[in-house]
């Protein structure tokens, strides 16, 4: 089908957020109010730690102030993807840390498992499905880069199988599929925005006071209570938990480690048993291919296909704009390529188009720190694999909170920072020099020209 006809109708709006299960929004912040905790955001980073700060001190009194609506930026925009990876793959992790990687890794594990059980101790309905995630190749050299690590992942006792071009298209039947790897139980499916809808409905539950509509405008410290001031009122605590992604921070030093990207994404009618059939995908597991450029897909409840990735694109200026969650150029060239993997599924045509502004940051994974003398802490930086690893930075911002030594403030994942992105406008130039670069790559046999070497040089190795 033409790409066009068959994005006539899709609605501009996130597939995840249109639906009638959607609450309506809890009370505007009004007046002066106190607490023992303050968390400003309500996507998964704020959620999660609101939460576990119940959870792990029921008595506290723990305030959480969302700008807009419970879910509505990236948690509610995202393919669903629930990884267990915490380094934003084991590659990425292998480079910037490979002392800590076997801990790494079952730490993201063992997270992983929590949130399933989080899942059921509080009976949250998100159609989880821990069915894994295919990683395939459609290029020669993208299985030479995935076999790379295999000896590595064998010794790490990880669940992945190999399977050669007849194995992976027995599982989902693409042609332009060469062979892959099965990461069998690191990655569960998951509808993203209930999964925040039912996080929210925990933290009422406990005694997480919410107010949504309550932008965070600005940060007061006396030195012993910092007051967090919204346009109709304020909240004042010894402790401040961050979760604000990429949207303006409240400290300053984070514009200069944080850049935002769009990502974007189709959702296509629900296919007919004979459509699912010629496609075969009993498994039901994620996707994603392995190019630079990649795609991620999956299917939902009802057998939709979500077809998302490949372009990654930063603004020049770096500025965040409504207009921007709608890009025709992309959408086009996504619903081209969703034709070449799947030609059996030429009559199928899209219903949602959307995208969203993701952090990230030059080493791909969150990083972690505080201010105002340790009494405020944040998690930022997650580069679009947040759903599951969200969870782990909440916990890290309580261990900092708290003053403890654990486990993860251990980590030096949690301990470093990363490297910084230089002021506009050379920001803008570096990072669109970058995209063509890898570009380049995935047309030339993955081979990365003398820029993005330097770049691996530096620890700052990009791709999409």
């Amino acid at each position: 089908m033409d790409p066009l006809k068959a994005l006539a109708d899709a609605e501009r709006k996130p597939y995840w957020l249109d639906t009638p299960a959607r609450p309506g929004p809890q009370a505007r912040l009004f007046g002066h109010t106190t607490a023992d905790l303050v968390v400003v955001g309500g996507g998964f980073s704020g959620l999660w730690t609101a939460l576990m700060a119940k959870e792990r001190d029921p008595s506290q009194d723990v305030v959480l102030l969302e700008g807009r609506r419970i879910g509505w930026a990236a948690t509610g925009r995202n393919g669903g993807f629930c990884m267990a990876t915490l380094t934003h793959g084991l590659a990425n992790g292998l480079e910037r840390w490979p002392e800590d990687i076997d801990r790494l890794e079952h730490m993201g594990v063992e997270n992983l498992d929590e949130i399933e059980r989080t899942l059921r101790r509080y009976d949250i309905d998100c159609s989880f499905e821990r069915t894994g995630e295919l990683h395939v190749a459609t290029e020669p050299w993208q299985l030479d880069d995935l076999n790379e690590h295999l000896g590595l992942i064998r010794d790490l006792g990880l669940d992945y199988v190999p399977l050669d071009q007849e194995q992976v298209r027995a599982e989902v039947d693409s042609p332009t599929y060469l062979g892959g790897l099965w990461e069998r139980s690191g990655c569960a499916m998951l509808d993203p925005a209930r999964l925040a809808f039912g996080l929210r409905e925990a933290c009422l539950k406990l005694g997480v006071r919410i107010h949504e509509r309550s932008p965070v405008r600005s940060l007061d410290d006396d030195g012993v209570i910092m007051t967090l001031r919204t346009p109709h009122g304020s909240a004042a605590a010894p402790k401040v938990a961050l979760g604000t992604g990429v949207f303006p921070p409240l400290l300053r030093r984070l514009k200069h480690f944080v850049v935002p990207v769009y990502d974007y994404a189709l959702m296509t009618e629900p296919m007919s048993a004979a459509q699912l059939a010629s496609v075969g995908w009993k498994n039901r597991q994620g996707v994603g291919d392995s190019a630079n450029q990649f795609h991620y897909y999956r299917l939902t409840d009802d057998n939709r296909i979500l077809w998302g990735g490949y372009d990654a694109v930063y603004y020049n200026g770096g500025q965040l704009k409504p207009e921007y969650d709608q890009r025709d150029e992309t959408f086009v060239k996504l619903a081209g390529h969703f034709y070449d993997t799947f030609p059996q599924l030429s009559e199928l045509r899209f219903t949602h188009r959307w995208g969203g502004v993701i952090d990230t940051c030059s080493r791909f994974s969150a990083f972690f720190g505080q201010a105002h003398g340790g009494r405020l802490a944040y998690a930022v930086g997650y580069t679009g694999m947040g759903v599951g690893a969200t969870r782990f930075g909440a916990n890290v911002m309580l261990d900092l909170l708290s003053g403890e030594r654990t486990e993860r403030t251990e980590l030096r994942m949690v301990k470093e920072k990363p490297v910084p992105f230089p002021p506009e406008p050379v920001r803008s130039g570096v990072i669109q020099f970058t995209r063509w670069s890898i570009a380049q790559a995935d047309l030339h046999q993955g081979k990365r020209n003398l820029w993005l070497r330097t770049l691996d040089k530096m620890g700052l190795g990009f791709d999409s």
